[in-house]
């Protein structure tokens, strides 16, 4: 039985959904990386080599950009967490990057679980620019699963 190519996903079709925030869109979200350290270990009658045996898994930080509105959910979170810690009620939210196929149907999904904001940021004001305003958050999380 021959196996069925399928065409790869086109990165612009996508969803963002933060538990308890309603936002209309974003312009770009970053899939986080994720890598696993690596411990060298050696006992006395081994070779006189090492060997290396994997470490704790580290999750990279999400990045959500969007054009700048009169919405205040995403820097009032980021202002509770400033403010109250990441361990406040409300402070850590689940994420999903939802990536769409070209039928505009769920093509992939990654869970992002316990995510908190660590950085805010906009782009620079500039009178002879005509270009949208784009905030930035940066996000923290426990950890990252693809699901589909």
């Amino acid at each position: 039985m021959a196996t069925q190519l399928t065409d790869p996903f086109r990165g612009f079709r996508f969803r963002v959904e933060i538990a308890g925030i309603q936002i209309a869109s974003f312009s770009e979200a970053s899939v986080p990386d994720i890598s696993v350290d690596t411990v060298d270990y050696r006992e006395g009658t081994d070779p006189t080599y090492k060997r290396t045996l994997s470490g704790l898994t580290n999750y990279g930080r999400l990045n959500l950009k969007k054009g700048l509105t009169t919405t205040l959910d995403l820097y009032n979170w980021q202002q509770q967490v400033s403010q109250l810690g990441s361990g406040s009620p409300g402070a850590r939210k689940n994420i999903s990057l939802i990536l769409m196929d070209t039928a505009g149907a769920e093509g992939a999904r990654w869970n992002i679980i316990n995510a908190w904001p660590v950085k805010y940021d906009t782009t620079g004001l500039n009178a002879s620019s005509t270009e949208v305003l784009v905030e930035t958050l940066e996000l923290a999380m426990d950890y990252i699963n693809r699901i589909k």
